[in-house]
């Protein structure tokens, strides 16, 4: 578009108001027929608009986490392990570790639903507005040692820094294979 925009379809498109340019219409025959008053009318507009960019956002963070599938607390067979601190798992759900910056370790068995709850905590900060990065510690450290051999080091750590979650599985994986433990 080399000119400024002047229809509200055209001003709109332009400012990227998805929801506003597919609905403003409909909403203002509805606005008419049930007797709105015009910031009645632009509240719905607003709150259609704001309400399509939040899930838009949790679905584009969620795409970008990267889980393996998804999980959620309420799927968590708390019968087993036997022994599981339920409270303290659940108090991770309301994820003040991240504004913290606290880490969290989940250590067990195989089998034992530690990724489960991993992928759950992670899910459940991508509802709440946080970006999440889910993989392994073997992708990490192979991802890194192919940045540094090609110089890109500090690019490289950026992908695993910039996430306000990062959800590193199968460490202990990674710390059994010889290759990997230097």
């Amino acid at each position: 578009m080399n000119e400024k925009p002047k229809t509200p379809e055209e001003q709109l498109h332009w400012l990227k108001l998805r929801f506003m340019l597919e609905q403003y219409k409909s909403l203002a025959d509805t606005a008419a027929k049930k007797d709105w008053s015009h910031q009645e009318y632009f509240e719905k507009l607003l709150k259609g608009e704001t309400d399509l960019r939040w899930d838009n956002g949790i679905n584009r963070r969620i795409r970008l986490a990267r889980f393996p599938v998804i999980k959620t607390m309420d799927q968590f067979q708390w019968t087993w392990p036997k022994k599981i601190n339920r409270p303290q798992v659940q108090q991770l759900c309301r994820l003040n570790f991240i504004e913290q910056k606290a880490n969290v370790i989940f250590l067990g068995g195989v089998g034992l639903g530690k990724t489960h709850l991993a992928t759950a905590i992670g899910y459940q900060a991508c509802l709440k507005g946080y970006t999440v990065l889910f993989t392994t510690a073997i992708d990490v450290i192979n991802t890194l040692s192919s940045d540094q051999a090609a110089g890109q080091l500090k690019k490289g750590l950026k992908k695993y820094l910039k996430p306000s979650l990062l959800i590193l599985d199968e460490l202990c994986k990674a710390l059994h294979k010889p290759s990997y433990v230097k």
